[in-house]
C-alpha cells in the first residue's frame, strides 16, 4: 500500500486526486495539507506541511510555488520522496529542488499526462530533421483563466525537449510586439492564451516552405494529470535519492 500526503488537497487537483485514489487499489491518502478548509476530507488536514505528523511513503505536491520550499525541506527532514507537480518555480527554487534531490527522491514534471510525456520523446527525435530542413518552430498553449503562470510549464518543457535536441542553439521568444524585423531562424516562439475553463491545450508548430506540421495535445479533463500523479507516486515510493522524471515512471 502506497501512503500519500496530498499537499494542496483542497484545490482543484487535490480534490481530483483524492477522488481518483478512493477508487484505486494499493494506494491511500493518509494526510492532506491546505490553508483552505470547508472540504469534507476523509483524512486529517494540516494548514502547513510543517505541522504534519503523519508518516507516509510519498508526498504529492499540487499547490503553489510559494509553498514549494517548505515541502522540499519537510521531505529532506522526514526522508519522504516528493512528486512535485507545481509549476512556475523560480530559478532559485529549481536549484533547491536539485539540492534536495541529493538527499531524497524527487520526481519533478511540468505535466503528468502520459500523452505529453510521449510527445516530449517524439519531439526530441523529429526536431533535428525538421530544423535542418528549414522549418520554423512555434508553440501555442491555452489554459483556463485562473492559471497564474505563463507560459505554462508544459510549454517550456516542450521547448526544452526541442532545444536540447538542437544543441541548445535556439532562443525562446515570448513577445514580438516591440520588434520590427523578419523572424530569426534560431528561435522558438512561445505564445500563451488564457480563457474560460480550458484544462490545457498545446500545439507545437513546425512551419516550412509551403507545408506545416503540427503536433497537438488536448487535455479534456484534469483527471489525466491526477492519474499521472498517482502513477508517479507508486513509482517513487521507496526510491533512493535522485531527480526523476515521468519518463522514468513510464519506462
Amino acid at each position: 500500500m502506497t501512503k500519500i500526503i496530498m499537499n494542496g488537497c483542497n484545490g482543484r487537483m487535490g480534490r481530483m486526486i483524492t477522488d481518483l485514489v478512493s477508487k484505486e487499489e494499493n494506494v491511500e491518502i493518509v494526510a492532506g495539507v491546505d490553508v483552505f478548509t470547508g472540504v469534507d476530507n476523509t483524512y486529517p488536514v494540516f494548514k502547513s506541511i510543517d505541522e504534519c505528523d503523519v508518516k507516509a511513503d510519498v508526498i504529492v505536491d499540487f499547490s503553489l510555488p510559494t509553498g514549494t520550499d517548505k515541502v522540499l525541506d519537510y521531505a529532506v527532514k522526514t526522508a519522504t520522496p516528493v512528486v512535485l507537480c507545481t509549476t512556475g518555480l523560480t530559478e532559485e527554487q529549481i536549484g533547491h529542488v536539485k539540492e534536495a534531490s541529493e538527499k531524497v527522491a524527487i520526481l519533478r514534471s511540468a505535466n503528468m499526462s502520459v500523452g505529453v510525456n510521449l510527445l516530449l520523446k517524439v519531439l526530441s527525435e523529429v526536431s533535428p530533421q525538421l530544423a535542418a530542413a528549414g522549418f520554423d518552430i512555434e508553440i501555442v498553449e491555452k489554459h483556463h483563466n485562473q492559471k497564474k503562470d505563463s507560459p505554462s510549464g508544459t510549454a517550456i518543457a516542450l521547448a526544452d525537449a526541442i532545444n536540447d535536441s538542437l544543441n541548445k542553439e535556439y532562443d525562446y521568444v515570448y513577445d514580438r510586439s516591440e520588434r520590427s524585423e523578419s523572424r530569426p531562424v534560431k528561435e522558438i516562439g512561445i505564445s500563451a492564451v488564457r480563457g474560460g475553463t480550458i484544462p490545457g491545450d498545446h500545439d507545437v508548430i513546425f512551419a516550412g516552405q509551403d507545408e506545416v506540421i503540427t503536433f497537438s495535445h488536448r487535455a479534456y479533463s484534469r483527471a489525466i494529470f491526477g492519474k499521472g500523479a498517482i502513477t508517479a507516486a507508486k513509482f517513487l515510493a521507496g526510491k533512493g535519492a535522485g531527480l526523476y522524471s515521468m519518463a522514468d515512471a513510464l519506462a
